[in-house]
């Protein structure tokens, strides 16, 4: 099908600023529904528009593709203001769009991580046009899950996110546009190629690589508690207003899969939902990992993405009764034994949550053999206490990270954690050699029993799925910063030695453990550059150096009355 191309249509908003806008439409006579892509990374750049769809293929198959770069971004005006402006920016496009004289006035939105964003703002505005959207590896709030989590600053995200993408970004829009020069894009691509070293800079709310290009940072790391700056931009506060339709995919090793599983859950009894869920990570949907592969079919264009996209828009844009809604709601790729499959719901309806305790004599950090897990319950026994040093972090090791070479997922995803389990500071809890196949699918948590020397520290686990070789590959993990044990809202600091019950959520997995393997759960205090370091002080972190630093004794409780344990959800079926 020959398509026609209009480029660089500029479009107002409501307060006039212009937007750069591109359009794909069949060459006949229409008019045709619309499907959106609103991005700040360049509407130039093919690679991005290809991330989690084909919208050439989506034009062939009848629609008009509006393809939008953000305010503030490449060729659109205004200053970018990372979420804040997308709400009324993607209610204004969608009008503009349904306007048009090639448009039926019936408007979907598609695309990955911000796209998707731009996705959930927009419809908390409920523009009368806009029938369904198609979000990809997006989250459901822009504190936890995307800037923080557990209270955590996502330091690998964000200052990869920052220096790498907009910092260069800025940079060249303005050289562009004529407010800069070749030394400031030269400057700030030797920023991001200097990312891993800035990891360690500190202060962190002094760190080179968004000075000035990216001043939104800062304000990130002034408002490390969720409060009402965070609130005013989140699609998870505004539910009631949100009656989209959203066919919402996520990869298991992405680091907004839980906000992904959020938007799915609150939005299913509201609205049409569907949930596509498969072995990827940020920036990269194939299946091929140096330490695992899934298979030909874990590939996003094998499993055709853009399929079930068209199908989606079919139905809700051009009203085909073409039975999407009659099917499963729920598919997700089942690592282990590799494949797809459909589901009733999310959680699976048949969960059988199962408390998965740990034991010791007092030596997980230190004696592989020690630390034990396992579905008895726990009597006396004495806890494993580890020294934590902020100067010398346990390092990220794979999972859901988004580190430098994310687009061929170097990082992230199922790795080796061998190396890291040899480390004094990272306990470990091993199961027995399984006699069959476990399933396990689904939200994973870790309840904790801890005490530290600390006035604040954090704890993170870690499920991990170990061969009979030994080689221990990372599932899923999490983090809390003790001070948020008991709102993200309202920090409390610990009182050192005192013992606390705390809960972190590992997200979620889908793996079959096969007999032979085993279960182990790592226990520590940090997993960096993917998140800060806790500084233990109970300070401001971001405002904190080295010489701030205090290092931190802290224990897990593990006994009659202080049962740490894992929950697991246990499928089992014939």
């Amino acid at each position: 099908m020959q398509l026609l191309i209009d480029k660089h249509l500029q479009v107002p908003m409501r307060d006039g600023v212009l937007l750069a806008t591109d359009v794909y439409r069949p060459a006949g006579p229409g008019p045709f529904p619309v499907v959106m892509m609103r991005l700040p990374y360049n509407k130039e750049q093919p690679v991005l528009l290809f991330l989690a769809g084909d919208i050439l293929r989506v034009a062939q198959a009848g629609y008009a593709v509006v393809v939008q770069d953000c305010r503030g971004t490449w060729a659109s005006g205004g200053e970018f203001s990372p979420y804040f402006q997308e709400a009324e920016d993607g209610a204004d496009a969608i009008a503009w769009a349904a306007a048009q004289p090639w448009s039926t006035g019936e408007v979907g939105m598609m695309g990955a991580s911000y796209y998707g964003a731009t996705q959930w703002l927009a419809a908390i505005e409920a523009p009368p046009a806009l029938k369904a959207i198609a979000p990809f590896i997006t989250t459901d709030q822009y504190y936890e899950k995307w800037t923080y989590q557990g209270g955590a600053f996502q330091l690998g995200f964000m200052l990869q996110w920052a220096s790498a993408t907009f910092g260069v970004a800025e940079a060249v829009r303005r050289l562009l546009h004529g407010t800069g020069d070749a030394t400031g894009v030269f400057t700030a691509i030797g920023a991001a190629d200097a990312v891993a070293a800035n990891y360690w800079h500190l202060p962190l709310c002094e760190l080179p690589a968004v000075a000035n290009l990216t001043p939104y940072v800062k304000d990130w790391l002034a408002h490390p508690d969720y409060d009402d700056y965070w609130r005013a931009a989140a699609p998870c506060e505004h539910y009631e207003k949100i009656t989209t339709p959203a066919l919402n995919f996520g990869g298991w090793y992405d680091l907004f899969l839980g906000g992904t599983l959020a938007n799915y859950a609150a939005m299913k009894d509201r609205t049409p939902q569907k949930l596509v869920i498969g072995p990827w990570v940020h920036g990269y949907n194939g299946g091929v990992y140096p330490a695992r592969n899934f298979g030909l079919m874990a590939h996003d264009g094998v499993a055709d993405v853009t399929a079930m996209q068209i199908r989606w828009f079919d139905h809700f844009l051009k009203g085909e009764a073409n039975g999407v809604l009659d099917e499963p709601p729920v598919k997700i790729f089942v690592m282990g034994p590799d494949v797809w499959r459909e589901e009733a719901d999310w959680p699976l309806p048949d969960t059988d949550w199962q408390q998965w305790y740990l034991h010791s004599a007092g030596s997980a950090g230190t004696k592989a053999e020690d630390g034990v897990l396992s579905p008895r319950a726990p009597g006396q026994e004495v806890p494993d206490s580890y020294l934590y040093d902020p100067r010398d972090p346990v390092p990220t090791v794979g999972g859901a990270s988004f580190l430098p070479g994310l687009f061929i997922a170097a990082n992230a995803g199922p790795r080796d954690q061998r190396e890291v389990e040899q480390r004094a500071d990272v306990l470990c809890y091993t199961s027995a050699v399984l006699e069959r196949d476990l399933e396990v699918t689904g939200p994973v948590r870790l309840v904790l029993y801890v005490s530290s020397s600390a006035l604040d520290t954090d704890f993170t686990g870690k499920l991990v799925d170990v061969h009979p070789d030994g080689t221990a590959l990372i599932l899923t993990d999490g983090i809390l910063r003790a001070r948020y044990r008991e709102s993200l809202s309202a920090p409390q600091l610990m009182t050192p030695g005192e013992v606390y019950r705390i809960e972190i959520d590992l997200v979620a997995t889908a793996n079959v453990f096969a007999a032979g393997h085993r279960i182990r759960l790592e226990v520590a205090s940090a997993n960096f550059p993917r998140f800060d370091r806790n500084t233990n002080t109970g300070g401001v972190i971001a405002t904190e150096t080295e010489a701030d630093f205090v290092r931190a004794t802290n224990t897990v409780w593990h006994d009659e009355l202080r049962a740490s344990h894992l929950v697991l959800p246990v499928i089992a079926r014939a």
